[in-house]
């Protein structure tokens, strides 16, 4: 499929997930296949025009992870575009709108999913962008504000005139934020209306039901929560689709995704120079304890969601969270996905 001329080599796409979905993630799940777009953590647009070096930090990424859509937030027209045109000179193939965030810190700001709720300032927005920059702007939005105001269908098609090359619906409103089961009637019938790549997103936690949500009439599937419960997913995914049984993900697997995520996250913070890149001369560094304290609280954050299912998970969860330094992480992690390798032969 393709968004603009951006051609992706397949449909199913990693969401962005605040303070989850870096580049060090993304990179691991995108080695494993299956995996068409990267989309990074949402940047404050007000972050990128005053050039603030902690939102630079989110906005940071490799050319491993192409195509690579840079996710902004933000409700001034002008801050917008020129956040956009920002992004551009970073390298990004795509900057993409988020109008989804039910979060309070954000929607009070007349940003994230407080945007649906003045679809006209929101087409606003969109438009002040395409016209800014020539890479591909496209927007992430829920069903709407709540039950009463489900105006997703309308605003969609809002966006879509105003130059959006492609949107992605999660099926839930900003009331629900997780709560609930996501509409996908709702996310099919808007794929129905527009002519530009519609990509569906809610409740995609096993590969059977990515393959069965592409039978809704999207053009791709955003999987969030279900790529940190299972990175491979979106691989599983692609062997379904393409009528194989889909790859089987042992325990060594995933201790071995936990342990390379610890080194890549230590490792990430100073760049090389054909490194990350964010357009902007700057090199960010946590040196010591305080980079290692960032790691431990990284990887309890991944592991609430990435033990649910595991025979014992509750466990190893609780391991996690009460574990005070990267050597006793490691040893918890090693014991626990490979203690069945790490045993003597009989």
């Amino acid at each position: 499929m393709k968004i603009g001329s951006v051609d992706l080599p397949s449909p199913f796409a990693i969401a962005p997930m605040a303070g989850m979905t870096d580049t060090a993630f993304r990179r691991l799940v995108k080695r494993h296949g299956g995996c068409g777009l990267v989309v990074t953590e949402m940047v404050s647009a007000e972050g990128l025009v005053r050039g603030i070096d902690r939102t630079l930090e989110y906005a940071e990424y490799t050319e491993e992870e192409r195509p690579i859509a840079i996710q902004i937030f933000g409700g001034d027209p002008e801050k917008m575009a020129a956040a956009a045109q920002i992004v551009e000179g970073m390298g990004a193939d795509i900057v993409d709108v988020n109008m989804g965030c039910p979060v309070p810190k954000i929607a009070k700001h007349n940003a994230g999913c407080s945007l649906m709720r003045e679809p006209e300032h929101a087409a606003t927005v969109i438009r002040a962008m395409s016209k800014a920059v020539r890479i591909p702007v496209t927007v992430k939005m829920r069903a709407g504000w709540n039950d009463e105001d489900r105006n997703a269908p309308q605003l969609a098609k809002m966006v879509q005139d105003a130059g959006a090359a492609a949107i992605a619906v999660h099926g839930r409103t900003a009331a629900q934020s997780y709560s609930g089961s996501a509409d996908w009637d709702l996310v099919s019938r808007i794929a129905g209306d527009l002519t530009i790549p519609v990509f569906g997103s809610g409740d995609c936690v096993e590969p059977e039901q990515i393959v069965l949500r592409m039978r809704s009439g999207v053009e791709g599937v955003l999987v969030g929560r279900g790529v940190l419960r299972n990175p491979w997913i979106l691989a599983q995914a692609a062997d379904l689709a393409a009528g194989l049984t889909p790859r089987e993900v042992t325990l060594e697997d995933r201790g071995r995704f936990l342990l390379d995520y610890i080194d890549k996250l230590l490792t990430e913070r100073v760049r090389e120079p054909e490194g990350f890149r964010h357009g902007v001369d700057v090199q960010i560094s946590r040196p010591g304890s305080s980079q290692h304290r960032w790691v431990i609280n990284k990887i309890r954050a991944l592991g609430s969601w990435y033990t649910k299912g595991l025979e014992n998970g509750s466990h190893l969860r609780t391991a996690i969270n009460g574990a005070d330094s990267l050597e006793s992480l490691r040893e918890l992690i090693t014991t626990f996905f490979f203690a069945t390798v790490l045993l003597p032969s009989a």
